[in-house]
C-alpha cells in the first residue's frame, strides 16, 4: 500500500470490481481506447491487476480517496507487453473514473508511483504512452516531468480504423 496527501494506492478488493467495470463502461473515460470495455473483458484485467501484485508485490494500484473512500481509479507500472523500438520497457499508466476528473488525482498518484518505481525497483527510466489525441493525458504525463520522446510510434495492438493507433511516447529519467 502507498499513499499520498489524499489517496491511497492499494492492492484491489472485491468491491471495486463493480466500480471497476463501470469506470471501464464509460464511453467517456475510454474515449481515446479503441472500445469500452465489456463486464467480462473488466473482470478478467480486475483478476489480471490482482494477481500482478499479490505474486510481485507490485502493478497496477486501484485508487481510494482518503476522506471519503470512494474508488478513484487504477495507476501503477506494468511491463510493456509488446516489441517496439523503445522496449524492454516498464510503463506508468492511469485512469481515472469521470466523477473524480480535475481534482489532480491522476498526477498525484502516478507520483507516488513513480517513487516506488526508483525506491522500490531501482528502476533508472519509465515510459509512458497514448494516443497522440489524448491531451489530458499528455498534460498528466507533462506535469509527472516526463519528455516526449520522438519518434511518435503506431501501437501495435490497436486497430488503424480506430483512428487512435498513433501514439506519443514520453519518458522520464529516475
Amino acid at each position: 500500500m502507498l499513499e499520498t496527501q489524499r489517496l491511497i494506492l492499494r492492492q484491489w478488493q472485491p468491491t471495486d470490481l463493480p466500480l471497476f467495470v463501470e469506470m471501464n463502461a464509460d464511453p467517456e473515460v475510454m474515449r481515446f481506447f479503441p472500445s469500452t470495455l465489456s463486464t467480462q473483458q473488466s473482470t478478467q484485467l480486475f483478476e489480471k491487476l490482482f494477481s500482478l501484485i499479490e505474486q510481485q508485490g507490485w502493478g497496477w494500484w486501484a485508487i481510494e480517496a482518503k476522506e471519503s473512500g470512494d474508488f478513484v481509479g487504477t495507476t501503477g507500472l506494468m511491463q510493456v507487453s509488446f516489441k517496439e523500438w523503445f522496449t524492454p520497457a516498464t510503463e506508468i499508466g492511469w485512469r481515472i473514473a469521470r466523477q473524480h476528473w480535475r481534482k489532480g488525482y491522476a498526477t498525484e498518484a502516478a507520483n507516488e508511483a513513480l517513487k516506488f518505481a526508483k525506491h522500490k525497483l531501482a528502476l533508472r527510466n519509465i515510459v509512458s504512452f497514448t494516443t497522440v489525441q489524448n491531451t489530458p493525458s499528455i498534460g498528466v504525463m507533462e506535469k509527472l516531468g516526463m519528455q516526449r520522446t520522438l519518434p511518435d510510434f503506431d501501437h501495435p495492438n490497436v486497430a488503424e480504423e480506430t483512428g487512435l493507433r498513433r501514439h506519443a511516447l514520453y519518458e522520464k529519467q529516475l
